[in-house]
């Protein structure tokens, strides 16, 4: 039944991924973000005690309400009138289906060679850092970067949880996730065009 549950929270960390690689509204994004961190969750308490699966769930938590806040209160740009980006909705979805494919075939041959992670962590881990750096390596919105980045180090969190439970690491990677969303809101806030227009004035 755990097994089940765990190739489960892969499927969701696959699909809430993809979402954030495609999906424009910024609304529908953190809160693929809000599932992918429930995913992440479940593959933490795996190998952590529930306290310190808590603890990054709701770290990861406190980030998408940082980026929604600071979201909520600009203006919305031109680029952001549609949700999906039809000129390269393929394309990523294709890079993404790259990466699943190379997280499904690389998980058992990392677990061979490291055993006790479990292939289901793994593949999980795998498919946030690619999807993560497909995030950061094809935009330059700064609140998908922010995405991209969170995105990243989730995946390290799950695959590093499995390594070590170290509660001074688990707390130095909670005060990373804080502190990159608190740059990425206010790298938002300053590249505002009503922030702009306020330091014209």
């Amino acid at each position: 039944m755990t097994d089940i549950i765990s190739w489960l929270a892969v499927i969701v960390i696959l699909i809430a991924t993809t979402t954030l690689l495609i999906h424009k509204d910024w609304r529908i994004s953190l809160g693929a973000l809000a599932v992918l961190y429930l995913a992440m969750f479940w593959h933490i308490t795996s190998h952590l005690p529930f306290a310190m699966g808590s603890a990054k769930l709701i770290t990861g938590w406190m980030v998408i309400a940082i980026l929604g806040m600071t979201r909520l209160n600009l203006s919305n740009s031109e680029e952001e009138k549609k949700s999906f980006y039809p000129q390269g909705q393929t394309f990523r979805l294709a890079l993404m289906a790259i990466i699943a494919l190379a997280s499904f075939a690389a998980a058992p041959r990392i677990e061979t060679a490291i055993p006790g992670l479990g292939v289901p962590v793994i593949t999980s881990g795998l498919i946030l850092i690619g999807g993560g750096i497909i995030q950061l390596g094809i935009s330059t919105n700064l609140l998908r970067i922010s995405l991209g980045l969170l995105t990243f180090i989730a995946g390290f969190e799950i695959l590093y949880a499995a390594i070590e439970s170290a509660i001074l690491v688990a707390g130095l990677l909670a005060i990373i996730n804080i502190g990159l969303s608190l740059l990425g809101s206010y790298l938002l806030i300053a590249g505002s065009p009503t922030q702009e227009t306020q330091d014209e004035v």
